[in-house]
């Protein structure tokens, strides 16, 4: 099993900054990503940043600029500090990894998810 942690979130005004971060741990030896996802209300939940096992990352085009991903030594927790938020990127934010798996294919992984609000 995979277990993820996350810390941070919270109400921020528009321009403002947070840090949100998420610990994996279990059996993460595999684990191919690590990173955040959102999910706004109607909306489809959607990619925000991730960074790979080999340290490449991702981010979406909406947040390129504001956001930046980061992890620690051990690869097991990233931070992902927000920066110029705006009243758009009001929404739960999930941390995900996925894991291969032995006999192929990956497995998805999802925290519980930490509101963001951003509103004056």
């Amino acid at each position: 099993q995979v277990q993820l942690a996350e810390s941070g979130g919270g109400l921020v005004q528009p321009g403002g900054s947070l840090t949100l971060s998420c610990t994996a741990s279990g059996n993460i030896e595999n684990m191919v990503a690590l990173g955040w996802f959102r999910q706004a209300p109607g909306k489809q939940r959607e990619l925000v940043a991730q960074v790979t096992r080999g340290g490449s990352t991702n981010y979406a085009d909406s947040v390129k600029g504001r956001f930046t991903i980061s992890r620690d030594i051990a690869g097991n927790t990233v931070y992902l500090q927000m920066n110029g938020l705006k009243p758009d990127d009001t929404a739960v934010y999930y941390c995900n990894t996925y894991i291969a798996l032995q006999l192929g294919g990956a497995q998805d992984y999802w925290g519980k998810g930490t509101l963001v609000t951003v509103s004056s």
